[in-house]
């Protein structure tokens, strides 16, 4: 199986925890990158938190929020003994899925097998994805995005694209 080396936006999957969110009214996107290797969830969510994109948000948060973490906690994360990293709150853990809340945020990562058609080549199709649930506005009960998340939007695009690549990179280096 070739590696697909680009990070590309993808439909979640069927089975995508994060699906009750987009299908509930939140906004809901997803990315995937193929690895021409078996990856296990634990080894995808341990290079996920400690690639040096992420530490740099790690570091953010630690600063401004008072919410340390380190490579040990996003091992214990991964491992499924952690209840919280820096500022999220494990919501959801499956061996192929979790999902980390933070106030109205979801930050969600899955690993999958794959196979390619051609060569029959084991492999893992990486997906990573983010859900925001909407604010309730006015006396309607409707929901609303605010106008700062409509403006940060392609910015945070750009970053999840950024984030899964450097996942992908770092464990395309352990193959």
């Amino acid at each position: 199986m070739r590696q697909s080396t680009s990070v590309h936006q993808s439909d979640l999957p069927v089975n995508a925890v994060l699906g009750k969110y987009a299908s509930g009214g939140a906004y809901a996107d997803c990315y995937a990158v193929v690895l021409p290797r078996v990856v296990t969830q634990a080894e995808y969510v341990e290079a996920f938190y400690t690639t040096a994109v992420f530490k740099i948000e790690r570091w953010l948060i630690a600063s401004f929020l008072s919410r340390p973490s380190t490579d040990a906690d996003a091992r214990q994360l991964a491992q499924g003994t952690l209840r919280s990293f820096a500022s999220w709150s494990v919501e959801h853990c499956a061996p192929d899925q979790l999902v980390l809340s933070a106030g109205r945020t979801r930050s969600w990562l899955m690993a999958s097998a794959s196979a390619s058609a051609e060569s029959g080549i084991q492999g893992t199709k990486l997906y990573f994805g983010s859900a925001v649930v909407p604010r309730r506005s006015g006396g309607r009960g409707r929901s609303a995005m605010d106008w700062q998340f409509r403006a940060l939007l392609g910015f945070h695009r750009l970053y999840s694209r950024v984030l899964l690549g450097a996942a992908a990179r770092k464990l395309g280096a352990g193959a």
